[in-house]
């Protein structure tokens, strides 16, 4: 999701803790934790909240639909194969390397 790998992770921490002090660092992480944990309740919430209010005609309805990304690949993409071709970049070599032209980079 962030794409982040080990070296960024070491910084992300050693600034952390440069920033909160090795004595409040636990503390912050927590309640980070709790703040993140609430976030994610209020949107499971709001989605439940969203089917009620719809009622059982859409009782198959998902929230993810309302994404621009999603509506388009969903409406305007032929088959299911053409999408999770193109959504998994590579996938039409067959496991095999792209080919790579030294003189193009």
């Amino acid at each position: 999701m962030f794409n982040i790998g080990g070296a960024e992770f070491v910084i992300l921490g050693v600034l952390a803790l440069l920033i909160f002090g090795p004595d409040q660092l636990p503390k912050a992480a927590a309640q980070a934790g709790r703040v993140l944990r609430q976030l994610r309740t209020m949107a499971d919430s709001a989605k439940n909240d969203i089917r009620q209010g719809l009622g059982p005609e859409f009782k198959d309805f998902d929230v993810q639909d309302l994404n621009p990304r999603r509506f388009v690949q969903k409406h305007f993409w032929d088959d299911e194969e053409d999408r999770t071709a193109k959504r998994r970049p590579g996938s039409q070599l067959n496991g095999k390397r792209p080919p790579f032209d030294s003189e193009a980079t």
